[in-house]
């Protein structure tokens, strides 16, 4: 679901406050099998293994499994979507289905807002919520366009989703937005 700002010429209809995008990434869900497979695998050697090969074995076996899954399982599911929303203060990304990891940047930080036609998770290290000294943060869930976001620290935030150009015109157009009404209060003070 995406609110697009535009206008058509000669239309008296008020643009959008709202901006919202997603990115998905359907690949992970394999990910997540793989990780909920493990866990079954703990569970049926808890549960029907004998217990002749002794104790310390069969509970590294069990242990290291559900771990194994557990890990795999809630770290794809974390990444499978991206939503992204951009109002009138700041843009918020919320992650997977409990919206965690979540970032908000203000947009009276952002200094800069670039489309990025193609995102490679290889450029960052895979999927997931990335950081590279030399490139910035990232959120990346997919191959892709995307977005970067040049911040007023000097470092740089880029995340995939659909329909990126649209995400920065809308985000540039709040950043003029609020360079005016920053001019206008200083000019009043």
């Amino acid at each position: 679901m995406t609110d697009h700002p535009e206008r058509a010429h000669g239309s008296s209809q008020a643009p959008s406050t709202v901006w919202t995008g997603r990115a998905t990434n359907r690949i992970q869900w394999l990910l997540a099998l793989t990780g909920a497979g493990c866990v079954a695998l703990g569970i049926e050697l808890a549960v029907v293994s004998p217990w002749s090969s002794g104790i310390a074995p069969l509970l590294m076996s069990v242990i290291g499994c559900l771990a194994v899954g557990l890990l795999i399982l809630f770290g794809t599911l974390a990444f499978v979507h991206v939503a992204v929303k951009v109002d009138g203060d700041a843009l918020e990304v919320r992650c997977g289905h409990a919206g965690l990891p979540r970032r908000r940047i203000l947009i009276t930080h952002v200094v800069g807002a670039e489309y990025v036609p193609k995102v490679n998770p290889r450029q960052w290290g895979g999927w997931g919520y990335r950081w590279r000294p030399e490139q910035g943060t990232a959120v990346v869930v997919r191959k892709g366009e995307g977005m970067a976001l040049l911040l007023g620290d000097g470092r740089t935030f880029t995340v995939t989703v659909d329909d990126a150009e649209s995400a920065v015109r809308f985000i540039r157009e709040r950043m003029h937005l609020a360079a005016a009404a920053a001019e206008r209060a200083r000019g009043r003070g």
